[in-house]
């Protein structure tokens, strides 16, 4: 890959604040020209304070960080006026209208799209005249967006974009957001939605405690977690009862009464053989429910095993893995 293409380029990035505490512990990754690139972790993970370093809002305790090729920080003058920010909080004032609010922030922004192109761009086009305080806490969202919109970044920043949005303003806001990529316009956003970095990246990386625990596209990262299988099994029937279960291609399970959760990496090869057994005894598998992995099954198994390698394990259910 010519890193030519690399519109955002971080190495061994490192952020420590006052006291010592880490929020990010050597991280690196990049993310190339037309690409939505989604960071995804638990609160604390280190995703805010790492795009803060990305949009040049601090200098990096450690590493390399590199936006359109320029030092964010240092060189801000090169890069601010290509990129656009959308914040957790906008901060507004009250008093002005969603025009006159983006009419002041157009005055800021060389180059800028009408206003009226912004605001219905986001859906906001029939609110010109409402009051910041007016608006609800979606429709502050989407001013956020507008804002962020009105300079035609090529980078786009979005920090949590879809907060406080209902189901059909989630999914508007993920129909311009591909719109903008389409157009080549590079997006790096953050989210706690894993249905919206699942739906809407290129690619992706999980963080956790300042590291980054798994990255890829959304695919890649959920093909390294087993799919599920859960079933109850009839009265009087128990675990011990099934074939053996590695034969089956079963990396794991867990018991918890007679509702049996199978854990495997070839979720055709299991169930079929479950289902012959289940059919030769003449046995009905209550409850029963067949998935693939997820991307939410990636982030709680990243999750899991933290907390796994930090407490050891301790819940109602018991869990047993081998090698399949």
């Amino acid at each position: 890959m010519n890193t030519s293409e690399h519109v955002i380029e971080v190495t061994d990035l490192r952020r420590v604040y006052g006291g010592g505490f880490q929020a990010v512990r050597g991280i690196t990754f990049h993310v190339k020209r037309g690409e939505i690139f989604a960071l995804l972790g638990t609160n604390g993970a280190g995703k805010t304070s790492t795009v803060e370093l990305l949009e040049g809002l601090a200098r990096p305790s450690g590493g390399r960080v590199r936006v359109l090729g320029h030092d964010p920080y240092t060189e801000r003058a090169a890069v601010r006026p290509r990129t656009g920010v959308m914040l957790q909080e906008g901060g507004f004032p009250s008093e002005l209208t969603v025009t006159e609010t983006a009419r002041m922030w157009a005055g800021c922004v060389s180059g800028a799209r009408p206003v009226d192109e912004a605001l219905a761009l986001v859906g906001l086009a029939g609110k010109p005249a409402v009051r910041v305080k007016q608006l609800s806490g979606g429709e502050r969202r989407r001013l956020d967006l507008a804002l962020a919109l009105l300079g035609r970044p090529e980078v786009l920043f979005l920090d949590e974009p879809t907060t406080g949005l209902d189901a059909e303003g989630r999914r508007d806001t993920w129909e311009l957001v591909r719109a903008l990529r389409d157009e080549g316009t590079t997006v790096l956003l953050t989210t706690h939605y894993l249905e919206e970095a699942e739906d809407l990246a290129d690619r992706l990386a999980i963080l956790h405690e300042g590291r980054i625990a798994a990255a890829g596209t959304p695919a890649e990262v959920t093909a390294a977690q087993p799919s599920r299988i859960t079933f109850e099994l009839p009265e009087g029937h128990h675990l011990g009862d099934l074939p053996p279960l590695p034969a089956l291609g079963v990396c794991a399970h867990e018991v918890d009464g007679r509702v049996v959760r199978l854990r495997t990496h070839t979720l055709q090869r299991t169930a079929t053989a479950l289902l012959v057994w289940a059919e030769r005894e003449g046995l009905g598998l209550g409850r029963l429910d067949v998935r693939s992995a997820s991307l939410e099954e990636a982030f709680l198994g990243i999750a899991r095993e933290a907390a796994a390698a930090a407490h050891g394990r301790g819940s109602g259910a018991r869990t047993e893995e081998y090698a399949a």
